[in-house]
């Protein structure tokens, strides 16, 4: 299928005349692609861009952790969660831009900041939705077990919650994803290299269009893998396994 499509891509291209300052036929953009792959500047873009992803979804994964630890064990913990969420998760990370710049400054903490937002809020309204719905059997066991607090959580509502903290997973990762190319392309470089969305735009204001269709088809690669490669194997070793969901 993929094959299909860069025939089709080249095909047209060439067969309108496309100028390849606005839309490069796929085999010069492959040739781009490989020629960043091998100098090693598109994988160091990458490499930036995914280190300040990471950190940021590790960040917001243990806020969702928490605040949905203190929605499941208290009422006052229900309430803050249901509200906050109802505030902050319709809003767009990139409108918080400002902000970090004010708050953080040009650099990596500002790119942080905006992937933690758009993490934080999908994770946790997956996570309780998860921990709500675990059957009360499962519950009743934890407590005559004696689990409490933390324990209950680790030891109870996390293993039965599993498939909606994934799917939670899944979806902070796309949002995450989305934000930081973004963010990138407006914060520049932060740190000591920039990332994808820096490279993509420096690359666009050159007028090397085939290198901005190389810095997406890095993007698009990278989601796949993820997708397949990661999320796919932990889904396999985990929900298939134990037999919360059916493979497909």
């Amino acid at each position: 299928m993929v094959a299909a499509l860069l025939a089709v891509w080249e095909g047209l291209t060439r067969l309108l005349h496309v100028s390849p300052l606005l839309f490069p036929p796929a085999s010069a953009v492959l040739l781009a692609f490989g020629r960043g792959v091998a100098s090693g500047e598109v994988p160091g873009y990458a490499a930036q861009s995914l280190k300040v992803l990471l950190t940021g979804m590790g960040i917001g994964a243990l806020l969702a952790l928490v605040l949905t630890t203190l929605a499941v064990t208290t009422r006052v913990g229900a309430e803050f969660l249901e509200t906050v969420t109802s505030m902050f998760n319709p809003l767009p990370a990139i409108a918080l831009m400002p902000l970090a710049l004010l708050w953080f400054g040009l650099g990596t903490a500002s790119l942080v900041f905006v992937v933690v937002h758009s993490v934080l809020w999908p994770m946790s309204l997956n996570t309780y939705t998860g921990f709500v719905t675990v059957p009360t059997t499962l519950r009743r066991v934890g407590e005559n077990l004696g689990l409490r607090g933390w324990r209950f959580v680790a030891g109870i509502l996390l293993p039965a919650a599993f498939p909606y903290i994934l799917s939670g997973l899944k979806i902070g990762w796309a949002f995450a994803w989305r934000t930081i190319i973004a963010a990138e392309m407006v914060f520049g470089v932060a740190g000591s290299q920039g990332g994808l969305g820096w490279y993509i735009y420096q690359n666009r204001f050159e007028m090397n269009t085939d290198l901005v269709f190389a810095g997406l088809v890095t993007v698009i690669l990278i989601g796949l893998l993820v997708e397949h490669l990661g999320f796919k194997w932990l889904e396999r070793r985990t929900v298939l396994r134990w037999g919360m969901a059916t493979g497909r």
